[in-house]
C-alpha cells in the first residue's frame, strides 16, 4: 500500500488553466492575486501549492516564465509552503512552452501529466452567453477536438531536464488507470525514483469519472504497482471536490482543493477563494481525528530538496 504517514498533505491549485474569468470573479488572474490566494491558502493549511500563470490583462492561461517571476517570489517570501509549478500549463502550449517557467526557476516541485488525453471542458461553455473576453468561449468549445499531448519523449524529456537536471520532483497526475502504467514503465526503466507523488484525478471528461468505485480501483492498482514507494492524494473536479477528497483522507490518503478543480464551497454556493477550500478540508481532515502536514513535514514525506535550492 502507499507510503504510510500519520499526516495529511493539502495541496491547493491556485488557478489553472481550465476556469475562466467569467466563471467566478474569485478566480485569481493577476500575479497580485495569485500571490494573496497562494499565501492565504497555505496560511489556511495548504502544504503545496499548485501554480499556474494568467495573463494579468485578460485572464488567458500564459507559459510566460517572467509572469510567474512576478508571483512566485513574494510567495517563496511571505510563506514556507512548497511552490509546485505546472508543466500542463494551458490548452494548446507546446512542451517546450509548459515546461519553459518549471526550468527557469527549479522548484522543488513540478506536474507532470502521464499521458495525452482527450481533455473535454466544452460544455462548460453552454452555461455562460455574457463573456468577459474574447477568448474565453472558443478556448472551451474547442476542446470537444482537442488532445493534450504528453507523449512518452514528452515525457522523458520531462524527468531528464526538471528531475535529473534541477533535482524537482513530481506531482504525477494520473487522469486514468493507464496513466498509472506509464508511471510504472518509467521507473521500470530508471528514468524516476521513488517515493513517487502520485495524483489522482477524477471527474474530467476523457479521463476516469469520479465513481466511488473508481478511486477504490486507482488506489488498488496504485497500490500493486508501485507498493509502499509512492505518496497517494486524490482530486476530483467541481461538484465532486470535498467528497473525494474527503473519501480519500479516510482511507488514509493525502487531498488538493482550490480553484483550479472546483469554483464552489458547497452545493450551488460559489467559494470566496482558495483558502475557503483549504480551510473547509482542514476541517473536515481534523474532525476525522486526522493531523495535517506541515510544510516542511511534506518536504520530509516527499523527499523534496528545499525551498533553499530553487532558482526564484
Amino acid at each position: 500500500m502507499a507510503k504510510k504517514s500519520s499526516k495529511v498533505i493539502i495541496s491547493c491549485a491556485v488557478t489553472g488553466a481550465i476556469h475562466t474569468p467569467t466563471m467566478s470573479d474569485a478566480l485569481p488572474i493577476t500575479p497580485d492575486e495569485i500571490a494573496e490566494q497562494g499565501i492565504a491558502a497555505a496560511e489556511a493549511g495548504a502544504a503545496i501549492l499548485h501554480l499556474h500563470a494568467r495573463d494579468p490583462q485578460t485572464g488567458a492561461p500564459t507559459p510566460d516564465p517572467d509572469v510567474f517571476m512576478e508571483f512566485l517570489p513574494r510567495i517563496k517570501q511571505s510563506c514556507d509552503a512548497v511552490v509546485n509549478i505546472t508543466t500542463g500549463g494551458g490548452l494548446g502550449m507546446t512542451a517546450d512552452e509548459r515546461m519553459a517557467a518549471a526550468l527557469r526557476v527549479e522548484p522543488e516541485m513540478a506536474s507532470c501529466n502521464m499521458g495525452s488525453m482527450n481533455f473535454g471542458i466544452y460544455q462548460a461553455a453552454d452555461r455562460f452567453s455574457d463573456w468577459k473576453f474574447d477568448w474565453e468561449e472558443p478556448y472551451l468549445r474547442g476542446t470537444d477536438d482537442f488532445i493534450f499531448r504528453n507523449t512518452f519523449k514528452d515525457i522523458e524529456r520531462l524527468l531528464e531536464r526538471l528531475y535529473r537536471g534541477c533535482g524537482t520532483k513530481f506531482e504525477f497526475e494520473c487522469y486514468d488507470i493507464g496513466h498509472l502504467y506509464n508511471l510504472a514503465h518509467m521507473a521500470d526503466r530508471g528514468l524516476v525514483e521513488p517515493p513517487f507523488f502520485i495524483q489522482s484525478i477524477f471527474g474530467i471528461l476523457g479521463g476516469i469519472g469520479a465513481e466511488p468505485d473508481n478511486l477504490l480501483f486507482m488506489r488498488r492498482t496504485a497500490d500493486r504497482l508501485f507498493g509502499d514507494d509512492y505518496v497517494w492524494s486524490v482530486l476530483a473536479a467541481g461538484r465532486h471536490q470535498m467528497a473525494f477528497t474527503t473519501h480519500a483522507a479516510m482511507l488514509g490518503g493525502n487531498v488538493r482543493v482550490g480553484l483550479e478543480d472546483s469554483l464552489y464551497i458547497g452545493k450551488g454556493k460559489m467559494a470566496k477563494n482558495n483558502a475557503e477550500q483549504v480551510a473547509k478540508i482542514r476541517r473536515i481532515c481534523e474532525e476525522l481525528s486526522l493531523e495535517i502536514a506541515t510544510p516542511d513535514e511534506a518536504r520530509e514525506i516527499l523527499d523534496l530538496k528545499g525551498g533553499d535550492m530553487v532558482a526564484f
